[in-house]
């Protein structure tokens, strides 16, 4: 009887090591007569455990972690003896970090094997789509209503409102179009989905496509995922094999296929608009508003688009019900949320939970604060678009509304997190640098209003008529936010505007000796 071994294939335990552990086990094992099956999984998302190993044993999965190929040989010498060893974790699903997570969109991911169909079916997946080829369109999408999901790539717009609009929409072909595009720093969920669980995206998608009468899906991922381009390319050709994409699906009359289109890395591509010019093979520039995506869309037809996140909801909600999905979070942000925890952090990876957890819970309890040691100063959400918080408001639920109500966004998800030595006017530049590089170049005050922001902060820097510098950047921040014409221009001031105003010192400089007196 041979050991069965888990080691992630997943980008970012490949990047630490986790290639040479699989290959590390499979020598050691030869070398000593021992068989051993090696399933490369996704990451269950505790990054400063990776590469973890997991062994299966009656009691369940025993991870081990972080365990570079040197261990190995004292790993299975511990596993034969049944001793101790330094990097054992315990049994995977008790590790405090996973255990307390409600995972609904990443229940499999770490678990199953991402290229195989019959693991994915064994741990409950197309259940949605039979439940859907069961319920008919209209059910559906009342179901996908009343489930409270909304967009999870940033806008957080309602998600059965968008698919209505393109199911009541009259043309002779319509389109589904997966977002994959994912540029904020600090945010690796969606990766982590179609490494980990293909399948559970394209699911979503077929749901999509059979509720608003769609034939053809597109999955637009950036170039600088080519293990995500990988992993979905091999789970649409064994979809296809299995009888779930192509003609009558899953045993139906109904058809539907996908097809991965990759991009060439584009920030402002993540834009929807922007993102149907490329697929259209043009250069990505945003389009005006309206006509609206959901009326004239990829090639001119109605067309859903939706976040790797807001498709990989979908099964769980058609499988388990809306109000199962519903029951979970606070206000109108349902169900979970995906937080990506990174920056200068302890337990940087990524924490499913329901809506209503607080900022301050996050970094210091779930993250265990930052990896130097020293206080946290800032924490940045939502991107490089997104505002930066200081502790002072770390009571701040994690909700779309609340954040918006302290001038923030939640975006996907991503928390990225600074110690107090971050330089915050270098900070608000960035944000400013990162608008100009990125702009499409479209609309005047994203394309020049981000250029003349790098050189005022830069004047404040100097300390060139700090005052009068500090009001125009928060003349132009007003500019650009109501007068771009997507959200890169109007989300950058976000940034800026949140640095100037909680970390005033920063830009200000102290007053003298002799000027405090005066």
């Amino acid at each position: 009887m041979s050991m069965r071994f888990y080691v992630s294939r997943d980008a970012g335990a490949i990047a630490v090591g986790a290639d040479e552990v699989a290959l590390a086990l499979e020598q050691a094992a030869a070398r000593r007569g021992v068989a051993i099956e090696i399933v490369r999984t996704g990451s269950r998302g505790m990054y400063w455990l990776e590469p973890l190993v997991e062994v299966a044993t009656p009691q369940g999965r025993i991870a081990f972690g972080p365990v570079t190929a040197a261990d190995v040989p004292s790993l299975l010498d511990a596993l034969a003896s049944n001793t101790p060893h330094l990097l054992r974790l315990g049994v995977t699903d008790e590790i405090p970090w996973l255990k307390r997570q409600t995972r609904l969109t990443f229940a499999r991911c770490g678990v199953i094997d991402p290229r195989s169909l019959d693991d994915y079916c064994a741990h409950g997946g197309y259940k949605g789509l039979a439940q859907a080829l069961s319920l008919g369109p209209d059910a559906v999408l009342t179901e996908v209503t009343a489930s409270g999901l909304r967009g999870r790539g940033g806008a957080g717009f309602p998600t059965g409102i968008k698919w209505k609009t393109v199911a009541q929409a009259k043309a002779d072909r319509k389109f589904i179009v997966c977002n994959a595009d994912e540029g904020d720093s600090g945010t690796f969920a969606d990766r982590m989905i179609m490494e980990g669980d293909p399948f559970l995206v394209i699911e979503g998608m077929t749901i999509a496509g059979l509720t608003v009468g769609a034939s053809k899906g597109y999955v637009y991922i950036r170039s600088e995922y080519p293990h995500a381009v990988e992993a979905m390319n091999a789970a649409i050709a064994a979809a296809r094999r299995g009888g779930y994409l192509g003609d009558k699906i899953g045993g139906s009359t109904t058809s539907f296929d996908v097809e991965v289109r990759v991009g060439a890395g584009a920030y402002v591509c993540g834009e929807e608009t922007s993102l149907l010019e490329s697929l259209e093979g043009r250069r990505g520039i945003v389009r005006a508003k309206p006509p609206l995506p959901a009326h004239h869309g990829l090639f001119g037809k109605p067309t859903v688009i939706n976040n790797v996140l807001s498709f990989a909801a979908i099964p769980f909600i058609l499988s388990k019900g809306a109000k199962a999905y519903a029951d979970f979070g606070m206000g109108r942000s349902r169900g979970t949320m995906p937080i990506q925890l990174s920056g200068n952090i302890r337990h940087g990876g990524l924490f499913e939970t329901a809506f209503g957890v607080t900022l301050g819970e996050l970094v210091d309890d779930i993250g265990g604060g930052t990896f130097t040691g020293r206080p946290v100063r800032a924490v940045q959400v939502g991107g490089p678009l997104g505002a930066y918080f200081p502790r002072a408001l770390f009571d701040t639920p994690f909700d779309y509304e609340a954040f918006a109500a302290r001038d923030g966004l939640i975006g996907h998800g991503g928390i990225v997190v600074f110690d107090d030595s971050v330089d915050m006017r270098r900070q608000a530049r960035f944000a400013m640098e990162f608008c100009a590089v990125e702009s499409c170049g479209k609309c005047t005050p994203c394309r020049i209003g981000s250029t003349r922001g790098v050189e005022t902060i830069e004047k404040v820097m100097r300390g060139e008529h700090v005052h009068e510098n500090i009001a125009l950047v928060e003349d132009l921040c007003n500019t650009m936010k109501f007068g771009s014409l997507c959200a890169l221009g109007g989300f950058t001031p976000y940034p800026v505007l949140s640095a100037l105003k909680h970390f005033r010192e920063d830009f200000v400089p102290a007053p003298t000796t002799l000027q405090a007196a005066e």
